[in-house]
């Protein structure tokens, strides 16, 4: 399994402590209830390195489902209609653009970080990179963000 995630969906009664505080921190300061981390850890009984530990790999089944956003990177050939066709691909996979950054080509080659909204997807962002990677001029398609 190395390199791929795994995502498992447990009863709250069964994860640890840590995992369950964690989540509670975090939503104190989502709700603006505390004004910093060491105010959320300090409420809930964590400690912050726990916290800092568990923070980006634990969120509520409710938030998950509603952002579900990615972040994917690509070095694109500087050529006319590179990257036009993987912005329709984007489309086709029904995947929404949010933002595009590109940096200005050097040696032929320019780096785009576009970030999606993936909820309408009915296929695999996986499968979305593929198709990326795929498209003529494409030198590299990863994704470097999800959540």
């Amino acid at each position: 399994m190395q390199g791929k995630e795994r995502y498992m969906l447990v009863r709250e009664d069964l994860l640890p402590d840590a995992l369950v505080k964690t989540l509670d921190a975090k939503e104190l300061l989502a709700r603006g209830e505390v004004d910093t981390i060491h105010e959320a850890v300090e409420r809930v009984g964590l400690s912050r390195s726990a916290f800092y530990k568990y923070r980006d790999g634990v969120f509520p089944l409710t938030k998950l489902d509603k952002e579900r956003l990615a972040t994917i990177s690509m070095d694109l050939e500087h050529r006319s209609g590179i990257l036009s066709k993987v912005l329709s691909l984007i489309a086709k996979h029904e995947a929404n653009v949010l933002t595009i950054n590109q940096t200005i080509p050097l040696q032929g080659m320019a780096n785009v970080v576009i970030s999606v909204e993936t909820s309408a997807m009915a296929s695999p962002l996986a499968g979305l990179i593929d198709a990326v990677r795929g498209v003529e001029g494409v030198r590299r398609a990863a994704i470097i963000g999800q959540g």
